[in-house]
């Protein structure tokens, strides 16, 4: 099967699950793949949305139901639950709708947000429109990444040579200063 056969069998599905398990990277390369003609990017931007909405409506509801023996029983996670909720007491709006865009962030503060006893109506409104923010950042973002790319790398053909002069003479003017930088340094060691 050829790379493109699958893509176009498996692509929107595989996006699904990658969204679930690492959705802006994924979600970043199905942009990439809707620029080069693999996928649509309206319905890239849909699955990231759908996929990564309902594994947030999942963990709220974990945390709604069992949210605190949950943190309790995860003593690592403990660092990560204060920080949310100081921010949480803080800013809950601001929490809510900007949590996604926290990497490391993203599965452990639903289950804190469901555990804090906020509304649910209040946090299925703003992470619809947080998550659908989020969804169009990262597909859009791989998506005119990838143009980016191309434009850069077209270029790059043609003048691959000044490229390659200019590229050589940062490497030396860096290797010059850290090993002056180094010589300073190790100067003053000495006296």
């Amino acid at each position: 099967m050829t790379m493109e056969a699958f893509i176009t069998a498996y692509g929107y599905p595989a996006l699904g699950v990658g969204t679930l398990l690492e959705g802006g990277m994924v979600g970043m390369i199905a942009g990439g793949l809707a620029h080069r003609g693999y996928m649509q990017l309206q319905w890239v931007i849909c699955v990231i949305f759908a996929c990564a909405f309902c594994a947030d409506q999942f963990f709220f509801q974990v945390g709604k139901r069992n949210g605190k023996n949950l943190l309790k029983k995860k003593p690592a996670w403990e660092a990560k639950v204060e920080r949310v909720r100081r921010f949480l007491v803080a800013y809950q709006i601001i929490a809510i709708l900007g949590f996604r865009f926290i990497y490391g962030m993203r599965s452990i503060t639903p289950i804190v947000i469901g555990a804090s006893g906020i509304d649910t109506r209040r946090f299925v409104l703003l992470n619809l429109c947080s998550t659908f923010l989020w969804a169009s950042a990262v597909g859009c973002s791989g998506y005119f990444f990838s143009h980016l790319l191309e434009t850069l790398l077209a270029d790059v053909k043609h003048n691959i040579i000044p490229i390659l002069m200019v590229a050589t003479l940062i490497g030396c003017g860096l290797w010059v200063w850290r090993r002056w930088a180094k010589g300073r340094v190790g100067g003053r060691d000495v006296t």
